[in-house]
């Protein structure tokens, strides 16, 4: 049963990466919707989530909160070492780089990291089932719809640090194909609760900082407008409706 619902999963990311590609006459909006998606997926679901299953503390400090913060650096930290990578080789100027330049490797990294966060759904949704019925049917609404804002995000991501059309697409399609392999990875092993909110609460430190210090900027850099602002508003209230219906 994971397994046919998860391909529910499947078509609602390359639903939302098709979305992203059509609208490219309105980037600014895609970014800002993005950037708003990806907030809400932090703050309201992934976090949350990782707090609950990665429950023990490290020196006073919930785990799942310490690999929040180390996911943000490391995110940052790779920017960096990759903009430098990329100048020292000429590529691009170190100034440009600092002030709007994108590095393509930056970008598959992220979308690589969706593809885990998928993978990590899948896995989710079959041990939802084996529990029971109610909650595979909970966790089922929960990830089919917000795969949408995967797909959307996986895709803009990809483009917006300078990747071309193809590998965007080829990593939507992995992300799209993620759920359905993590799901029926559950008909051979359980995986345990704790590494899974560990995973979750670093992956969501890694997000929030593409999201803040990448993605959002360069929504209002050219467009400061009004609409760009709701769509990041109406992203975040998205992802809170689907987490309150999945509850």
């Amino acid at each position: 049963m994971a397994v046919i619902v998860a391909l529910g999963a499947f078509l609602m990311t390359l639903a939302g990466g098709w979305t992203a590609q059509r609208v490219t006459d309105r980037r600014h909006l895609v970014l800002g919707l993005a950037g708003g998606l990806m907030l809400g997926v932090v703050g309201l679901d992934l976090l949350p989530e990782a707090m609950h299953a990665a429950g023990r503390e490290v020196f006073g400090v919930p785990l799942a909160l310490l690999l929040f913060v180390t996911g943000f650096l490391v995110a940052h930290v790779v920017e960096r070492l990759l903009a430098v990578r990329q100048h020292a080789h000429g590529a691009a100027d170190l100034d440009d780089a600092e002030h709007g330049g994108r590095v393509p490797e930056v970008g598959l990294t992220a979308a690589a990291a969706m593809v885990g966060h998928s993978l990590a759904d899948g896995v989710a949704l079959g041990a939802a089932f084996q529990v029971g019925g109610g909650m595979g049917v909970a966790v089922a609404l929960a990830v089919i719809t917000h795969d949408f804002a995967d797909g959307f995000n996986t895709y803009t991501l990809t483009r917006l640090y300078g990747n071309d059309r193809r590998k965007a697409l080829m990593m939507l399609f992995a992300d799209a194909v993620a759920p359905v392999v993590g799901a029926a990875s559950t008909l051979l092993f359980t995986l345990p609760e704790e590494p899974l909110g560990a995973y979750l609460g670093f992956f969501g430190g890694a997000l929030l900082y593409l999201a803040a210090a990448e993605i959002l900027p360069e929504a209002h850099h050219k467009h400061p407008a009004l609409s760009t602002l709701m769509c990041t508003v109406g992203g975040v209230a998205g992802i809170w409706l689907v987490v309150g219906l999945a509850d």
